[in-house]
């Protein structure tokens, strides 16, 4: 029997988990997943597992289907046919390029689909193709690892540099270290030897570097970097006004030249006067960019790194919809590997928002469809599904063209009733009111309370 006729009462019932897992067939598949791991791996081996196997065990933990490895190894036990022991040992030695390259792997494969859909963003800037930078370490695991049964401090399991594409909403690059307490500053060197010609590249203040901005523009890159209080650079000319921001704040520009081994450059620095400090305390923000006035001018660059908030919306995406860092893994491998396998399912959500807004229009999908009530759909209906419907029957996703398969995509996608998703308004947000003194004792009955308010009326 087709595939299309088994799916056909959840495609009226639960439409997303049908998406969901023709995108996971797609992208988890494991003749692609074991080539890439003889392609990149130097000391592990597919003698007792393969990683295709080790994936899928991570992304039921990952969508939170199951609740811990263990239980995601029950699941599946009879398909594997190791210990539990042996994912274990497995996990722990995932190697990072490893990890690293499975999530290069995921934008490849999803940025070709998402071509394919048309449901590719317009650059912020023209002809310039955008990213975002920032860090993420990975919170504090479970003592399990028997030296650190005795500590107080926190154990970290690792760090990360995460690379966010805009036009295609996807997670690029993963550049990872095992020190959980290394400076995000130690990667940037990493970062750089993927920098190519005509990128704009977004970042924090912890970014700003002269070595970093040197080697961006070494490449005929771009930059829109928050300037760092370290790095101050000689002000050259007069501080003009520069206009406003659509808050009203009033710009500044001048231009900077900055120094780094012999060498010399001029930057423009906007400077924001900010309505309202920030967490910090500063009333200013100072920008360093080498964009030209004609690519942007003073509010076109504020406004550009005021959009650098995008990728803390795609981190709190994998903290709600995902459960990107898994409190039980504390050997840093194989948390690294558990958080990659989320970006890993991250660009797959963020694939079918292409299907989406390619069916339904991207003004209707971004305004509207909530990713947490998506992410509620697939805990609850994914795993009864596939017990209806296992894998075999959807093999020929794998197989069909790159259009048969979009077309496919966007043919279910069409069929979601996107008001079962809708976001819920949020109002403005309000002081609390002010609480009366403490009664004695402490405590109220709210039956006493109700009745008074029925006796008011």
């Amino acid at each position: 029997m087709l595939l299309a006729d088994r799916v056909e009462s959840f495609l009226t019932q639960r439409p997303y988990c049908v998406l969901v897992r023709a995108a996971l067939q797609r992208m988890l598949d494991p003749a692609q997943l074991d080539q890439m791991f003889r392609d990149t791996a130097t000391r592990q081996n597919e003698r007792e597992l393969l990683f295709s196997a080790l994936v899928e065990v991570m992304a039921l933990v990952v969508t939170r289907v199951e609740p811990s490895v263990l239980a995601s190894y029950r699941s599946l036990r009879d398909v594997l046919g190791v210990s539990d022991e042996a994912v274990y040992q497995k996990l722990r030695g995932v190697e990072t390029g490893v990890s690293e390259a499975l999530v290069r792997e995921s934008f490849v494969t999803a940025c070709q689909v998402l071509k394919e859909l048309k449901a590719c963003d317009e650059p912020w800037v023209p002809s310039l193709r955008v990213k975002i930078l920032d860090g993420n370490y990975l919170q504090k695991t479970q003592r399990r690892i028997a030296e650190l049964r005795t500590m107080w401090d926190a154990p970290l399991p690792g760090r990360a540099l995460v690379v966010w594409n805009q036009q295609t909403r996807l997670l690029e690059r993963v550049f990872l270290t095992e020190h959980g307490l290394a400076s995000e500053r130690s990667l940037l060197d990493r970062v750089l030897e993927t920098v190519e010609a005509d990128e704009l590249w977004i970042a924090d203040r912890n970014f700003c570097t002269l070595g970093f901005l040197f080697g961006l523009a070494d490449r005929d890159a771009r930059f829109v970097i928050r300037q760092h209080g370290q790095l101050q650079g000689k002000p050259h000319g007069e501080r003009r006004r520069a206009g406003q921001t659509a808050k009203g704040e009033p710009l500044w520009e001048q231009e900077v030249r900055i120094h780094w081994q012999g060498r010399e450059r001029t930057v423009r620095r906007i400077t924001v006067e900010l309505q309202q400090p920030t967490r910090d305390g500063d009333r200013e923000l100072h920008i360093f960019t080498n964009l030209t006035e004609e690519e942007a001018d003073a509010a076109k660059v504020a406004e550009l790194y005021g959009r650098r908030w995008t990728i803390e919306v795609v981190f709190l995406e994998l903290q709600t919809a995902l459960s990107c860092e898994v409190e039980t893994l504390g050997y840093p491998k194989a948390a690294l590997f558990a958080f990659c396998v989320a970006l890993l399912l991250q660009n797959t959500f963020s694939m079918l928002g292409g299907s989406l807004r390619s069916a339904h229009g991207t003004e209707k999908v971004d305004s509207e469809v909530s990713g947490v009530l998506l992410a509620q759909e697939v805990r609850k209906a994914y795993d009864g599904m596939m017990v209806q419907i296992p894998p075999p029957y959807w093999e020929e996703l794998s197989t069909m063209s790159l259009t048969e398969y979009a077309q496919r995509l966007k043919d279910w996608a069409a069929r979601i009733d996107l008001t079962r998703y809708r976001k819920t308004p949020r109002g403005p947000n309000r002081s609390p009111p002010q609480r009366k003194p403490r009664s004695p004792g402490g405590r109220i009955s709210t039956a006493t309370i109700l009745s008074q308010r029925k006796t008011k009326k």
